[in-house]
C-alpha cells in the first residue's frame, strides 16, 4: 500500500515541479508579482511536507532550505533577479535527480553546494540593508494587499427591492435594474405578486410588484447601491450581508434557520413545529405565520446557498484523475471492435432484410459512434503542455550563446492526440534549437541591422479541419540560399549545373549529415536534427514546410494529423484485396487507360501535367483478372504528386487503425490495417514509403538514360 502512495507522491511531485519550471520563468519576467511568489512557495511547501510524509528526508531537508529563501522573497526582505531564478531552476532540477536517482552518491554533495548558493544570495540580496524608507514602503504594500485581495474575495448579500408605484412615471425600469444585479454575480430572484389587483383594477402605469434577491458577488455594499443610485425616497430598498457557515460542509441552512433570520418568526415556534414531526414551510403557510412569498423567497435563498456550496466543494476539490495510457489503449481497440461488430451487424441486417434488427443495428452505430468521439476526447491533450518544457530551452541556450531571445507561444489550447504529442518534443526541440542558434543574430549584430536586440522565436498551434498546424518561426537573418547550395554541392548531395527551386533548395537542410555551420558547437553543427525532425513528422502521417525570408527571419510549418488512432480514408479495391487509402493525401481519382507495355513504375499525363505513378497491382503481385476500367489516384507526398492505379473507388471508410504484429514489421508500403464490416482485413497504404519507391525508381531511370547518351 504504501509503494503505491508513494508511486502516487512521484507522479504528483513531477507535476508539481513541471509548473514550477512555469512559473519561475514567469517570475523571471514579472519579478514584483506577489501572487507568482505566493504559487512558488507554495509548490516548494508542499513538496517539503509530501517527501517528508513518505520517507523522502533528502528531498525534504533540501527543499526546506530553498522554501526558507523564498519565505525571504515572500516577506519582501530578500529581491528577485534572474540569478535566483537561474538558482531556483538548479534546484528544481536537483528535486527532480534526487526524485529519480535517489540513490546517486553525488546528491549529498551537491544538495549542499545548492544550500550554500541559496544562503550566500540570501545574505547579498537581502533588503534589510538598505535605506529606512525600505521597511515603510514594504509595509504600505503589505498592508494594500489584503485590501486587494478582500475585495476579489465573493460576498453573498440579501436585497429587498420594493420600488415605488409611480416608478414608471419617472422613466425608471425595474426589470433593467435587475438585469444589471445579474451581470454582477450569482442571482437568485424570487418576485412578489401579492399586491396585484384584479384585472379590471390594474393600471397598467402602477408598479405593483417587488423582489428579493440573493445575489453572491465581488461587488461590495457601495457598489450594489450605485445600481439603485436614481431611484426616488419612496422606493425601499434593504441590502444585508448573509454570512455562510464554511464548517458547514456539504449541509445547507435550514429553512428553519434562514426565517429566524429573516425575523419573520422565532425559534421557538420553529421548535414547536418540529417537535410536532411536521413539515415547517406547509405549517406555517397554513398557520398564516409567513406567507407564501415570503417561504418561496426562503426556499430560493437556501437553494442558492446549496448551490454556492456545492460549486466551493467542485473548485476545491480534485475534479481530473490520472488513467493509465494502456488502459485508454485499451479502450481504443474495444471501441474499434466495436465498429467492426457494428458494422457486420448492420450488413446481416440488409441481407435478411430484417427491420427491426435493421433498427437496432442504426441505434447501434449511433451510440458507438459516440462513444468512439467520447474516447477520443479522452486522448486529446492540449499542446501547451509540451509548449511549457520549451520556455526553459530557450532561455538556457540564449544564455550559453550569449543571445537575448524570447520564446513567444500561441494557442497552447489547441488539442492533440497523446500519442501525436508525445512523439512531436524531438521534432520541436531540433526546429527551436535550430532557430536559437542558426535563425536569431547575436544582440550586436541585430542593432547594427536595425533590429530590435531581442531576438524572438514564436511556437504558435492552431486547428486546420482533421489536421493541426504547428508554426516555428523566427525574426533572425533567414536561411543562405547560397551557403546551403554550396554545401550540398561540396557534399555530393547535387552536382554544380544542377537548377533548383528555391522550396528544393531550402529541402536539403533536411538531407541526413546535412549542416551549413562553419564550426561545431554544443548546440548544434554535426548535421544531426533536420533530418530526424523530417523522419519523425513523416512517420506521423505529416509533412514540413519551410519559408524564409532573408534578414527578416524563417518559418517552418508542421501539418499533423489529430489522431493516429482513427484514420480518414477511401476504400479502394485492387481484384478481390482491399486497401485503405488515406483521405488527408488524396488530390483526385480520375479513369486510367493501362498502357500496353506495363510497367511499376511510369509517368501519365493529366492536364499536361507529367504524374509519376506506381502500378499497385504489379508491386502487391495480384493475379485477379484485370477490371474493364481501371482507376488512378492522385496523392500528395508532401511537396510532390504521385499517382496509384487501382482496379476501383469503393467510397469513403473511417476506421480505427491497428498495429500490424511483428510477424509483419518488416513489410513495406503499410502503415496499418483495418478490419471490415464483413470480418476481412483492409490494409492501409503508407503514401511515402509508395512515394519514396516511385522517386528511386525515376531517379534510377534518369541516372541509364544519361549513362546511355553519354556511352553514345
Amino acid at each position: 500500500m504504501m509503494d503505491k502512495m508513494a508511486e502516487i507522491f512521484l507522479d504528483e511531485a513531477n507535476d508539481l515541479l513541471d509548473k514550477l519550471e512555469d512559473l519561475l520563468l514567469e517570475l523571471e519576467n514579472n519579478p514584483e508579482d506577489i501572487e507568482t511568489i505566493q504559487a512558488v512557495f507554495r509548490i516548494m511547501h508542499t513538496i517539503k511536507g509530501s517527501s517528508g510524509m513518505f520517507g523522502f528526508d533528502a528531498i525534504s531537508h533540501f527543499t526546506h532550505e530553498v522554501e526558507s529563501a523564498f519565505d525571504g522573497v515572500r516577506n519582501g526582505e530578500v529581491a528577485v533577479t534572474p540569478e535566483l531564478i537561474t538558482h531556483t531552476l538548479s534546484a528544481r532540477d536537483h528535486i527532480r535527480k534526487l526524485l529519480d536517482d535517489p540513490e546517486n552518491p553525488d546528491n549529498e554533495s551537491d544538495s549542499a553546494n545548492l544550500i550554500e548558493v541559496f544562503k550566500l544570495y540570501v545574505q547579498q540580496h537581502s533588503k534589510t540593508q538598505k535605506p529606512k524608507e525600505e521597511p515603510e514602503q514594504k509595509v504600505q504594500k503589505q498592508a494594500k494587499q489584503p485590501a486587494a485581495e478582500k475585495q476579489k474575495e465573493e460576498s453573498t448579500w440579501r436585497i429587498t427591492f420594493a420600488p415605488a408605484q409611480d416608478v414608471f412615471k419617472n422613466g425608471t425600469r425595474p426589470i433593467a435594474l435587475l438585469e444589471e444585479l445579474q451581470g454582477m454575480g450569482k442571482c437568485s430572484i424570487t418576485p412578489f405578486f401579492s399586491k396585484i389587483p384584479r384585472l379590471s383594477e390594474i393600471d397598467p402605469t402602477v408598479c405593483y410588484l417587488s423582489w428579493e434577491i440573493i445575489i453572491t458577488t465581488t461587488a461590495t455594499e457601495d457598489d450594489l447601491k450605485d445600481v439603485f443610485i436614481f431611484l426616488d425616497s419612496s422606493s425601499t430598498v434593504q441590502i444585508k450581508h448573509i454570512t455562510v457557515d464554511e464548517d458547514q460542509g456539504d449541509q445547507p441552512k435550514l429553512i428553519g434557520e434562514i426565517l429566524v433570520e429573516r425575523n419573520v418568526t422565532t425559534a421557538d415556534v420553529i421548535n414547536e413545529v418540529i417537535s410536532a414531526h411536521k413539515t415547517i414551510g406547509q405549517v406555517l403557510t397554513d398557520s398564516k405565520v409567513v406567507s407564501k412569498e415570503t417561504m418561496q423567497a426562503a426556499l430560493a435563498e437556501q437553494k442558492h446557498l446549496r448551490e454556492l456550496q456545492e460549486k466551493k466543494q467542485q473548485e476545491t476539490s480534485n475534479q481530473t484523475i490520472k488513467v493509465n495510457s494502456e488502459k485508454l489503449d485499451k479502450l481504443i481497440d474495444l471501441v474499434g471492435e466495436l465498429v467492426t461488430f457494428n458494422a457486420r451487424l448492420g450488413q446481416l441486417s440488409q441481407s435478411i432484410q430484417n427491420g427491426e434488427l435493421s433498427t437496432l443495428a442504426e441505434q447501434g452505430e449511433r451510440l458507438i459512434l459516440e462513444l468512439r468521439d467520447t474516447t477520443m476526447d479522452m486522448r486529446m491533450l492540449p499542446i501547451g503542455t509540451i509548449f511549457s518544457r520549451f520556455r526553459r530551452l530557450v532561455r538556457d541556450l540564449s544564455k550559453d550563446l550569449k543571445k537575448d531571445i524570447e520564446l513567444v507561444t500561441e494557442g497552447a489550447e489547441t488539442e492533440l492526440d497523446k500519442t501525436v504529442i508525445e512523439k512531436l518534443n524531438d521534432p520541436l526541440v531540433h526546429l527551436i534549437r535550430n532557430s536559437v542558434d542558426h535563425g536569431i543574430e547575436t544582440p550586436a549584430v541585430r542593432e547594427a541591422a536595425g533590429k530590435n536586440p531581442q531576438g524572438t522565436v514564436v511556437l504558435r498551434a492552431e486547428h486546420n479541419g482533421a489536421f493541426v498546424s504547428i508554426a516555428i518561426e523566427d525574426d533572425g537573418a533567414g536561411l543562405n540560399k547560397k551557403a546551403i547550395r554550396q554545401k550540398a554541392i561540396e557534399r555530393g548531395v547535387i552536382s554544380a549545373n544542377d537548377e533548383l527551386t528555391e522550396n528544393e533548395i531550402y529541402e536539403l537542410i533536411f538531407q541526413p549529415g546535412f549542416s551549413t555551420a562553419s564550426q561545431v558547437t554544443s548546440v548544434s553543427g554535426r548535421g544531426v536534427g533536420m533530418d530526424v525532425v523530417k523522419k519523425d513528422i513523416t512517420a506521423l502521417g505529416g509533412t514540413v514546410s519551410t519559408t524564409t525570408e532573408t534578414g527578416k527571419g524563417t518559418k517552418f510549418t508542421l501539418k499533423l494529423p489529430l489522431t493516429l488512432a482513427i484514420i480518414e480514408g477511401i476504400l479502394v479495391k485492387i481484384g478481390n484485396a482491399s486497401f485503405v487509402v488515406p483521405l488527408s493525401n488524396v488530390v483526385e481519382c480520375l479513369e486510367f487507360e493501362r498502357p500496353e507495355n506495363t510497367k511499376l513504375c511510369a509517368s501519365v499525363n493529366i492536364r499536361n501535367e507529367v504524374i509519376p505513378y506506381i502500378d499497385l497491382r504489379t508491386f502487391f503481385e495480384i493475379d485477379d483478372p484485370l477490371p474493364a476500367m481501371e482507376q488512378i489516384i492522385i496523392v500528395n507526398d508532401q511537396d510532390s504528386r504521385i499517382g496509384l492505379v487501382i482496379d476501383k473507388v469503393i467510397g469513403n471508410y473511417q476506421t480505427v487503425i491497428k498495429p500490424l504484429g511483428r510477424l509483419y514489421k518488416n513489410t513495406f508500403g503499410f502503415s496499418g490495417a483495418t478490419i471490415l464490416g464483413d470480418g476481412s482485413v483492409a490494409l492501409i497504404l503508407d503514401i511515402y514509403k509508395l512515394s519514396d519507391i516511385v522517386k528511386n525508381m525515376e531517379i534510377a531511370n534518369t541516372s541509364a538514360m544519361t549513362a546511355k547518351q553519354t556511352a553514345e
